[in-house]
C-alpha cells in the first residue's frame, strides 16, 4: 500500500513521548474479528500519520487475553495475544471486544476480577458490539447509559436493568464509559476517541486513508429504515427510490397503490406481506429518518423540517417522534445535533 499521505498537524495533534497513550484491547477466544481489528486499525493509522508528519506515535497497541498466547476468532482467524497484564499497571484505554465467546468470557471468574480491577486503572473504559455484556457483567455499566449491536440492545436491558440501554446510537459516551453498535460501529468509536485525543484533523485524515466516513455524532442511526425495506426490493425497490425524493408530496394509499401499478387493497396486502409493515407505518418511519438526519445535520428550524418531510406540522412530527423513537424531535436535536 502506499505510504500515507502527509498533512501538517495541529498543536493539538502533536505529541510527546510523555503523551503516549497505552491502548488493550481484550480478546478471548469466538471473539470477532472485527471487533478487534478494526479499532486497531484506526489507532494504527493514526500513528502512522503522526508519525508520516514527524511526530511520535501517540499509541502504544496491545490485544490481551486470559492465559493464551493467542486466540481463535469466531472466523477461524488466530490473532496473537500477551498474556493479562498486572491489574494495577497504568493503561490509557481499554476495548473489551464483543463475539459469540462472550458469554462464555463473562462467565469466567478470574476474567471478571480481572476486568473490574483494569476498569478502575483505565483512563476511559471502551467496548464494541456485545463486548457490552462483558462491562455489563463487571458491573461496569451499571447506573450508565449504554448501547450495543440492535439486536442484543433487549437482551443487554434484561440482563442488566442497572443499565439504561439505548437501542438507537452507533455509540454512546457516558463518562469514562465509552460503548458502541455493532461491528463496524467500532470503527466510528475508535475515530472519535482519536478526535478526542489528537483533534479533529487528524481524526478526518485517519477516516480519509482507511475510506470511512468521519462519524462524529454517535447518535447517528445503527438501524435504518430504508435498510430495514430492502428485504422488499425485488417487488418495490422502485416504489421505494420514488418515495425518498417525494417524502413532502401525496403519500396516501392510493397514490401508492397507483405507482406500484395495483389496487389499493392488492397494494396493502402484498406490501404488508414483503416488508412487515403497512404502507402507512412504513412511511411514518421513512418521514422520521429523514428528519433525524436533518436534526442532527442541519440547523433548520423544526417547522421546516416537518414540512420537508411531510408531516405537515410540528405537532404531527412530534408524535411519529414519540410513537417510533419515543423523544420529541427538540430532546433529538439537543442530544444529537453537530
Amino acid at each position: 500500500m502506499p505510504k500515507n499521505p502527509r498533512f501538517s498537524p495541529s498543536s493539538r495533534s502533536r505529541t510527546t513521548r510523555n503523551s503516549v497513550r497505552v491502548i488493550e484491547v481484550l480478546a478471548y477466544p469466538s471473539v470477532q474479528l472485527l471487533d478487534v481489528t478494526g479499532p486497531l486499525q484506526v489507532f494504527a493509522t493514526a500513528n502512522e500519520q503522526i508519525a508520516e508528519a514527524g511526530g511520535t506515535p501517540p499509541y502504544v497497541l496491545r490485544v490481551v487475553a486470559k492465559g493464551r498466547a493467542c486466540v481463535t476468532a469466531s472466523s477461524g482467524l488466530e490473532i496473537a495475544t500477551k498474556l493479562l497484564p498486572r491489574a494495577g499497571s497504568g493503561l490509557d484505554t481499554l476495548l473489551v471486544a464483543g463475539g459469540p465467546g462472550v458469554d462464555a468470557a463473562a462467565s469466567d471468574p478470574v476474567l471478571l476480577d480481572w476486568l473490574r480491577q483494569r476498569v478502575k486503572k483505565a483512563r476511559r473504559v471502551t467496548s464494541v458490539c456485545t463486548g457490552a455484556f462483558l462491562l455489563g457483567a463487571s458491573g461496569a455499566l451499571d447506573g450508565r447509559r449504554a448501547v450495543t449491536h440492535w439486536s442484543y440492545c433487549a437482551e443487554l436491558a434484561r440482563r442488566f436493568p442497572a443499565v439504561r440501554v439505548e437501542p438507537d446510537p452507533i455509540f454512546v459516551r457516558d463518562g469514562a464509559i465509552w460503548t458502541s453498535a455493532g461491528v463496524t460501529a467500532g470503527i466510528d468509536l475508535a475515530l472519535a476517541l482519536v478526535e478526542e485525543d489528537l483533534g479533529r484533523a487528524t481524526a478526518l485524515a485517519v477516516a480519509r486513508y482507511l475510506v470511512v466516513f468521519l462519524k462524529r455524532p454517535g447518535g447517528q442511526a445503527q438501524f435504518s429504515e430504508a435498510l430495514s425495506l430492502q428485504s422488499a426490493e425485488d417487488e418495490f425497490g422502485a416504489l421505494h427510490q420514488w418515495i425518498g425524493t417525494h417524502l413532502a408530496g401525496d403519500l396516501s394509499l392510493s397514490r401508492l397503490a397507483h405507482e406500484a401499478g395495483m389496487s389499493e387493497r392488492s397494494f396493502s396486502r402484498h406490501y404488508a406481506r414483503a416488508t412487515g409493515l403497512t404502507p402507512l407505518r412504513a412511511i411514518e418511519r421513512l418521514r422520521v429518518e429523514a428528519a433525524r438526519r436533518m436534526l442532527s445535520e442541519t440547523r433548520l428550524p423544526v417547522k421546516r423540517i416537518s414540512q420537508r418531510c411531510g408531516f405537515g406540522s410540528e405537532e404531527t412530527m412530534r408524535r411519529s417522534f414519540l410513537r417510533v423513537l419515543a423523544t420529541a424531535p427538540q430532546d433529538y436535536r439537543r442530544r444529537f445535533g453537530t
